[in-house]
């Protein structure tokens, strides 16, 4: 049976403050936030009426092990991991920050909506680059491609390196461009080590009540970044890859046109695409989930 969507929980100790596509968060009495990744999965900025077995707790320790494996690079958001025995094993304590409503992403590989921008006219977020690109193409030097976030079931809007500065003034926008591309090296190194290919990678940072940018949400998992098998990269085509990519092809298929309710996908998919996951967890950490 196809487990349906969940909702947030009541959480004692704890006050509800908002729910994302996949994360809810509360608050305690000491302005700290408790961030909970839920087995939600949204695919075309739609939420589908559908849980992914342990999702939020892929991603959930799969950040924890990128924040622990980056701690000598970027500092982060965690404050503990002591959390209440219902949402043990996929949240995490974190503290408050004045979040960047931009998000951060890097480019090594082309594809997806860079692939669609770079066929319409060679660039991508303002960026030229090299002519005969095809899909699943590396991209050197990796780029920086900010967006704007948009509100739940929208688009984020790709932007241009001059319009973050525009929004954020030059010196924070470097230093975001600088940490992202970064973390993004060190990751993409670390990967490639363990057989996987993390073709681009979004990231989120805040600042705390010292204006100190923290890395913050979740890094290098599934849901933020596109891991591809290295030994099946074959520019060209679409590459398989670990994440809910069998939803999505699943949607396509079924004929539904992104607009009403999505359809509940079945078992197989749903099975499919939780496996997905964990490969990429178990892959890249070498630990099995708990």
């Amino acid at each position: 049976m196809v487990e349906k969507i969940e909702s947030a929980s009541q959480i004692p100790g704890w006050t509800h403050l908002r729910s994302g596509k996949v994360r809810d968060l509360y608050r305690n009495d000491r302005d700290q936030i408790l961030l909970v990744a839920s087995d939600r999965i949204s695919a075309y900025d739609q939420m589908l009426p559908v849980l992914i077995p342990n999702k939020g707790k892929i991603l959930t320790q799969l950040s924890l092990f990128w924040f622990e494996l980056l701690g000598d690079r970027i500092s982060n958001h965690l404050i503990s991991l002591d959390v209440p025995d219902q949402v043990k094993g996929r949240a995490v304590i974190v503290k408050k920050l004045s979040m960047i409503e931009i998000e951060c992403v890097a480019r090594g590989y082309l594809t997806g909506s860079a692939l669609k921008e770079y066929h319409a006219n060679q660039s991508v977020a303002g960026q030229v680059l090299s002519p005969g690109l095809v899909d699943g193409s590396q991209i050197d030097p990796t780029i920086f491609t900010p967006a704007r976030k948009a509100e739940l079931g929208a688009h984020d809007e790709n932007i241009s390196f001059s319009q973050m500065v525009a929004a954020l003034g030059l010196a924070q926008a470097q230093e975001l461009r600088a940490k992202t591309l970064s973390i993004y090296s060190f990751a993409r190194e670390y990967a490639l080590g363990r057989g996987v290919i993390i073709a681009d990678s979004k990231f989120e940072f805040g600042m705390d009540s010292d204006g100190q940018i923290l890395l913050a949400d979740e890094v290098l998992t599934p849901d933020s970044s596109r891991f591809w098998e290295a030994a099946l990269w074959s520019p060209g085509q679409r590459q398989p890859s670990f994440d809910k990519q069998f939803i999505r092809d699943w949607l396509v298929g079924s004929g539904w046109d992104q607009r009403g309710s999505p359809p509940v996908p079945p078992i197989d998919i749903v099975e499919k695409t939780a496996h997905r996951y964990e490969q990429a967890f178990t892959l890249l950490t070498g630990r099995e989930l708990i």
